[in-house]
């Protein structure tokens, strides 16, 4: 099929109308008799060459529809409506200063199917957004449904069902699969659940392959984790989580791509009944030893805690309500737990990164699998990392605060606790190379930048001992790392986060 750019400029009636009653795209499906556009059906769901109707609706009204083709949407402001699938074959590309909006009446979200590719190339001036389409000032986790991005690389499943609700399955055997390009996009207030604790992630990557571009993507409010990998082989570098429901990073299923420059921050009013980690790792949801393993490797990613969002942070369910950011969709707010959880037969991997204001600093979760053996045996490896004002240095057991050696489980499968001696996750953390507990003073971190609304310490001043604390002597870190001298996110200049990035969308006239 011929690829096809569309102009607003000849839709400006229609424009108006929908940009003035952004709720419908009142179309329904009756361009099929007034335009040259294919229609068939993919899975029992109809399916189109076309993406755009009535000018600036993405999706034709359905609740689920596929697009079959090749298409540019140009720079322009958009309404995604329903679940719409970029079908096997098919390319979508979206151009620089691109905005769409999420329909929250039929928790819209856009997925790209294994064999899919979206071109997504935004820039620094020019970042693609993809929000809410709630007024400003009116904003909240779970406006719309998510991003999804699946692939054919492998998965320690074989063939999986993408989590959250839509139809897709994602998994192979080419681990070098190319999904596409997603570059300077933020994602806003995604995470909308179409059920009970079944919410799509902010970025959901389903067995992404190496062959896909992963940089400098911002997400702000989910409603559910911020990014999440399921098995997959694809690199990324400058990521933010800003302000998530559930954990911030969360890898599955034999993730094992490599991440580099990471910022996590923290609402203290904002954390999930299952307990919010920064990262949260398994290798699958029973811990069975299979492979691919998570051996997903992170570098110089820097975690802000709850407790530096506010001075009287308390880590209760009584303090952690939402505040004018709960959606009131039945999503459950909880605690807060760790900077990083690691379980269930994870081997995740991180080096020079700081984390600082967490109840817990690292759990190392010995319930299902063998992570403690991993870590034992050096095929986790946790070094150069600093961490600073934590409740506990470690735990060993989800649900847990206290610092205290988990030696098992009971019959109804409470942790059996020895409280003579330290946790296994504490120790660890302090027998290994470069790692630190250390005072915020140590850390010399600052907010004093040029980023409007980013209103936490985050960057290393002039003379802190991050600046020169990193090592990229293993391994592990040999291929895919850019080879800096500091630990955590950024240097003095924290350059990377201009330009492109909103630590304000809920104010935002879009």
């Amino acid at each position: 099929m011929e690829k096809r750019k569309l102009n607003l400029f000849g839709y400006g009636c229609l424009m108006a109308l929908c940009l003035t009653a952004f709720t419908s795209c009142e179309d329904e499906g009756g361009n099929e008799n007034g335009d040259d556009y294919n229609w068939g059906i993919d899975g029992g769901i109809r399916s189109c060459d076309n993406i755009v109707f009535e000018g600036n609706c993405i999706g034709n009204g359905d609740q689920e529809l596929v697009f079959k083709g090749k298409q540019t949407i140009a720079k322009g402001t958009y309404l995604l409506k329903g679940w719409v699938y970029v079908g096997e074959g098919s390319e979508l590309t979206i151009e620089p200063g691109t905005i769409i909006k999420g329909d929250k009446q039929t928790k819209a979200a856009l997925i790209v199917e294994p064999g899919g590719k979206l071109f997504a190339q935004g820039t620094k001036d020019e970042p693609i957004v993809f929000t809410s389409e709630e007024p400003a000032g009116q904003r909240k986790p779970g406006d719309w449904g998510g991003l999804i991005i699946c692939g054919k690389a492998r998965n320690n499943q074989n063939e999986m069902q993408i989590e959250g609700g839509p139809r897709t399955k994602h998994g192979g055997n080419d681990d070098a699969d190319n999904s596409g390009v997603i570059s300077y996009v933020r994602v806003e207030f995604a995470g909308y659940p179409f059920e009970k604790d079944k919410e799509i992630n902010g970025v959901t990557f389903g067995s992404i392959g190496s062959g896909t571009k992963i940089d400098h993507i911002q997400v702000s409010y989910s409603n559910d984790d911020s990014f999440e990998w399921f098995g997959g082989k694809a690199d990324a570098k400058y990521l933010i989580a800003y302000k998530g429901w559930d954990d911030d990073f969360d890898t599955d299923n034999g993730f094992s791509g490599h991440v580099q420059y990471g910022l996590v921050v923290r609402d203290p009013k904002l954390a999930d009944t299952s307990q919010s980690n920064g990262f949260e790792s398994d290798n699958c949801a029973d811990g069975a030893t299979v492979d691919p393993y998570t051996t997903a490797v992170f570098s110089n990613i820097t975690f802000i805690g709850p407790k530096e969002g506010a001075a009287d942070f308390q880590n209760t369910t009584d303090y952690i309500n939402g505040g004018s950011y709960n959606p009131n969709n039945g999503s459950a707010l909880g605690r807060f737990q760790s900077a990083m959880q690691i379980r269930r037969s994870s081997r995740l991997n991180c080096f020079n990164s700081i984390a600082v204001g967490f109840p817990i600093g690292l759990i190392l979760d010995g319930e299902k699998g063998n992570t403690q053996q991993m870590a034992q045996e050096g095929n986790l490896k946790l070094q150069n990392l600093w961490f600073a004002n934590m409740d506990i240095l470690g735990s060993d057991a989800n649900k847990l605060y206290e610092d205290v050696l988990v030696t098992g489980y009971d019959a109804d499968k409470q942790p059996i606790k020895d409280e003579t001696q330290p946790s296994f996750s504490s120790t660890f953390f302090s027998a290994q190379a470069g790692n630190k507990s250390v005072s915020k003073d140590e850390l010399a971190l600052t907010g004093a930048n040029t980023i409007e609304g980013l209103n936490v310490n985050f960057k290393p001043q002039a003379g802190s001992g991050v600046l020169n604390a990193a090592s990229f002597s293993d391994e592990a870190l040999q291929e895919g790392f850019d080879q800096v001298s500091y630990i955590g996110a950024f240097d003095e200049s924290a350059e990377w986060l201009e330009g492109w990035t909103n630590f304000d969308p809920n104010n935002t006239q879009y």
